[in-house]
Formats: C-alpha cells, structure tokens, sequence
C-alpha cells in the first residue's frame, strides 16, 4: 500500500488531472478522433522510442495504413520498409502480424478487452494495458519506465526504481490508481497519462525539474534532500555491437529496389557498389563498409536477420520480406 493517506493520494490525482490538462502535450494519438488502431500504433512505435522520432513515422503510416485490413494486405517487408529508422525493426513486423490476426479474427476492429489484446502478437502486459486505458477508456493499470521513475520518488523516496519491474512496484501501481467511481473511469485513465507525461517532460532521469513539479511538495524524494540513485544504471552499448551491424544492414535493404547481394552485405559498400545504387541505398552501402565490423560478425548479424524474418534470401540476394 502507498505510504501516503488516502486524502493526499485524492489531492495528487487532482493536482496531475489538471496539470496534464494544462501542460500535456497535443499529440495525435492522444486526440479523441484518433482510431483504436492509431493508438495501438502509436503504443508499438513508442516502445524505446522518444516521440519526436515517432511522430513523422506514425502520420505517414497512419496516412497510408488508416486500418488494420489495410496493413493485412501488404507484405510484410512493406511495413519494415515503412519503419524506417525507429529501431527494433521486429515491432514492424509484430505489428503487420497483429493486423492480419485483428481482421481475421476481430472483424477488422481492434479488440477492447486485455485479454484479447495480450493474445495477439507484439503486444505485452503494458502494450494491452495501455491500449485498453487509452484507446478505450477502460482503466487498466499502466505501467512504463517512466511512471516507474515518478512512483519510485514520489512515494518510495528514492531517485530510481529498481533496475527491473517488481512485484512491489506493480502492487504500488495498482493502489494508486483511483478507484472507478461515477465517471467510470476517466479519472484513472487520465492519471496514467498524467503520470507518464509527467516522468517524460519534467521528472526526467536525469535532470528532474522539480521545480515545474505539480506535487513537488508531496514528493517523498524531494522531502529527503533528493538523495543519489541507490546503483548506477548501465549504458546501453550501441557503437561495435550486433545491433549497430544488423540496423546498418537493415538500413541497406530497406533503401535498396532490389535484393543485395550476400557479399555486398559482407563487405560493406566500396565506392564503386554504392555508387551504383540509389542516393540512399549509396549511403547506408558506405555506412555500413565503415562499420568496424569483422566478417564473423557480418555473418551471425546477417544470420540473425534471416532468423528472425526481418531479411529473407530470395535466391538472387537478401531483401526485406514478401
């Protein structure tokens, strides 16, 4: 249970419902004409993914693929192509699965209940949560990293959460959320927007502005002095790493009209290869010739990318799936 009485948790759901009101940011997916569909999007791009990148991909794929049956007929590669540079390319293809599954299975529309949404693919215990509070207003407990952050200082006093999820955090989640009363539930829907906005724009990881804080004066973090995180979080490594390798050659294959050859994927662009290509498939030819990247780890990215069905071998060269 929260440490703080339930009159201050009434009073900070108060403070954050108007806060947010004032201060949230006017995205698309948070509109109340955006479609089930375009908030389930927006929740798969936003996965690791700050929203400045995500906006410009999210208005084109929402432009060309406005409906779930309109994405269930394309390839599957079209959707990687359309992913462009948001990373983690494998929610592409998630997301082109869950599709089809929801025009099979759910008429074309996307499913309201938890359940039928953790039952599709990509989608995780947050991923249904927050398409369930946020697409259609049921009040399913939300839980990211950065209502982590904002739970961690605000009752339990301290600078982080811990390095993975608890048991004890998602317990705290949950009895703080306001209780379902006559408005059937906007009041807790708008407090995990709140809440999220909140970590994202002024109780940031590294630089917290408590001083923008709405509730500054009940943060239990702030009443201790701010004390230092109780471990040092690690960096993710980017620069050598297969995920560096595998996003390059990504990059190649969605720039290129035509399947690449194995050795080219190998060995990175000469100048005379990349010239040959597109403008674009030029530069991520020369990009990813440059990677410090030796041929075993060539090898097992490519290998990689053709397990996991983000690449395919067409008998001709790699190319993005059919």
């Amino acid at each position: 249970m929260p440490s703080t009485p339930p009159l201050a948790v009434d009073a900070l759901h108060r403070s954050l419902a108007d806060w947010f009101a004032a201060e949230g940011r006017d995205l698309p997916w948070r509109s109340p004409d955006c479609s089930p569909w375009g908030v389930m999007v927006s929740e798969f791009m936003l996965q690791q993914t700050p929203v400045v990148r995500v906006l410009p991909v999210w208005e084109e794929w929402m432009r060309r693929w406005p409906t779930p049956a309109d994405l269930a007929v394309e390839p599957s590669g079209e959707a990687v192509r359309a992913w462009g540079r948001l990373g983690y390319p494998r929610r592409a293809l998630r997301l082109s699965e869950a599709a089809r599954r929801i025009t099979e299975e759910h008429g074309g529309h996307v499913p309201a209940s938890y359940a039928d949404l953790l039952a599709l693919p990509g989608i995780g215990s947050y991923t249904a949560a927050a398409i369930s509070c946020f697409a259609f207003g049921i009040p399913e407990t939300v839980v990211d990293t950065n209502i982590r952050r904002v739970h961690a200082r605000l009752i339990g006093g301290r600078a982080l959460p811990e390095p993975s999820h608890t048991a004890a955090e998602a317990r705290l989640a949950a009895d703080l959320m306001p209780a379902v009363d006559h408005d059937g539930g906007e009041l807790a829907c708008t407090w995990n927007a709140a809440v999220m906005e909140l970590g994202a724009l002024v109780c940031t990881a590294r630089s917290p502005r408590c001083g923008q804080c709405p509730v500054s004066a009940s943060c239990a973090w702030v009443a201790a002095g701010r004390p230092a995180p109780h471990y040092v979080p690690k960096a993710q490594a980017w620069a050598g790493t297969d995920r560096q390798v595998r996003g390059a050659m990504m990059a190649v294959l969605r720039d290129s009209d035509e399947p690449v050859a194995v050795q080219t994927l190998l060995a990175g662009g000469t100048t005379s290869s990349a010239s040959a290509a597109s403008d674009a498939a030029g530069t991520a030819l020369l990009h990813l010739g440059g990677l410090a990247a030796d041929l075993v780890q060539r090898q097992r990215c490519l290998r990689s990318l053709l397990a996991d069905g983000l690449a395919v071998d067409s008998g001709v060269g790699i190319a993005l799936p059919h």
